[in-house]
């Protein structure tokens, strides 16, 4: 319950699109919306393409030096090996992205974790306002066509007039 008296609302900005910056927004939408909350969800520049019809998230691991190259991928069997992988190797061996993508999503399954398309249709059934910025499609030449149904379209204005009572905001 807020401190005026109504639900707890919750305001999220999704600014990254990556596969492992693409869970954050929707785990905690979901989770918040399980809770009772009011939660939305804006998704501007980067984390626009995470609404598209055709969802194609990546890992970028050049993009993050924070990444541990000794998680355990691939096999059960080769996971007691670690092999540590200097970052800027990642971002020139070809194919290194899509490698590490498909090994995350494995992982992931493995580990019972719901794919980023279960967790979004979460949040659809959880009523969680998806907002994609307006301003972002215009500068980036998407359609509406090209998002799911539940994608509101919106500026800064929308999703501010619904964070202005937010009891919790978060930029992602």
């Amino acid at each position: 319950m807020s401190a005026n008296g109504g639900p707890t609302r919750m305001a999220l900005i999704a600014s990254q699109g990556t596969l492992d910056w693409a869970y954050p927004p929707f785990i905690l939408a979901s989770t918040g919306a399980a809770l009772d909350m009011e939660v939305a969800v804006f998704f501007t520049f980067y984390g626009l393409p995470l609404l598209m019809k055709d969802l194609k998230a990546k890992v970028a691991p050049h993009a993050n030096p924070a990444m541990p190259m000794k998680m355990p991928f691939g096999p059960e069997g080769f996971q007691k090996f670690s092999w540590p992988i200097p970052n800027f190797i990642s971002g020139v061996v070809p194919g290194f992205e899509s490698f590490a993508t498909s090994m995350m999503k494995e992982t992931f399954e493995k580990k019972g974790v719901a794919t980023i398309e279960e967790l979004r249709e979460a949040c659809i059934e959880s009523d969680v306002r998806l907002i994609a910025c307006q301003m972002t499609m215009d500068v980036f030449g998407f359609d509406q066509k090209d998002f799911i149904a539940a994608a509101e379209l919106g500026g800064a204005a929308t999703f501010l007039e619904f964070a202005a009572d937010a009891d919790i905001t978060l930029f992602i």
